[in-house]
């Protein structure tokens, strides 16, 4: 019996000394958060899409806390969120702007063709890994859909080989943005837009070869817009929409059609 009391009430007394260094460390070390994280947390969609430019919506919760970040970046939750953090942080807020997805292309099946007989996963990061893609253009949308199987809002089709968005149906959420390996989709505020649906930066002459809706960077548009808001970047024509008033100038301008009106 004593040999057990031996064994036995050492083992205790470490475990009890243990205990007690956990439970002093437990509050001498413990985070204190703002209990207003929570609740704007609970104000969010949960849909941690990254729109708002932060680590899904616990991120965007503690930064509106702790730093002071715009309220009004929660694009899926629209002006009812926008709303609600307002009545949570005590503090007047902008409304939400509406955002839409642009795909930056126009090859498609009739504008220009396959460039090999694609055999592999039906992916546009898959295919993207074999010589660029199935297509002429290798700077063109892929045609697989990733970013329709990405959409939560089933706002993507594909059709004749393009991507094509919804816009009654896109909440601008970015996904499909980030999702595509080639880079053809922006996301800009929801209103009509011009839309340069090329992004080949080849010059014109190879650009033509793979594509006859290709842009050929000859700067007609880029002299005509009267407010600056179209640029020629690496042998494209570029829109910035903060300066765009959608006047349809360039487009009308355009010598070979890939700046279309869309609204």
């Amino acid at each position: 019996m004593n040999a057990i009391l031996i064994a036995v009430i050492p083992v205790a007394i470490i475990g009890l000394i243990c205990a007690v260094v956990l439970v002093a460390a437990s509050i001498i070390m413990k985070v204190h958060e703002d209990e207003r994280i929570p609740k704007v947390r609970e104000c969010l969609p949960g849909a941690n899409c990254g729109a708002c430019g932060f680590a899904g919506c616990d991120g965007y919760a503690k930064a509106l806390v702790e730093d002071g970040a715009q309220a009004n970046l929660c694009v899926p939750g629209g002006a009812e969120v926008v709303k609600q953090l307002s009545e949570v942080l005590g503090i007047e807020v902008e409304e939400a702007s509406p955002r839409v997805a642009i795909i930056h292309c126009g090859g498609d099946c009739d504008k220009t063709e396959d460039n090999v007989n694609y055999v592999g996963i039906e992916s546009c990061k898959a295919a993207k890994l074999i010589f660029g893609g199935k297509g002429k253009c290798g700077y063109g949308c892929l045609g697989f859909g990733d970013c329709k199987a990405a959409c939560p809002e089933d706002a993507i089709c594909i059709e004749k080989g393009l991507a094509r968005i919804n816009r009654s149906k896109c909440i601008g959420c970015g996904i499909c943005a980030k999702t595509c390996p080639n880079r053809l989709i922006s996301i800009a505020p929801a209103r009509r837009h011009i839309v340069v649906t090329c992004s080949n930066k080849d010059k014109g002459a190879l650009t033509r070869k793979v594509c006859s809706n290709g842009c050929i960077g000859c700067r007609k548009c880029e002299k005509a817009c009267p407010k600056e808001a179209i640029k020629v970047i690496d042998n494209r024509a570029v829109v910035d929409y903060e300066k765009c008033v959608g006047c349809g100038i360039c487009a009308k301008e355009c010598a070979v059609g890939c700046i279309i009106i869309e609204k």
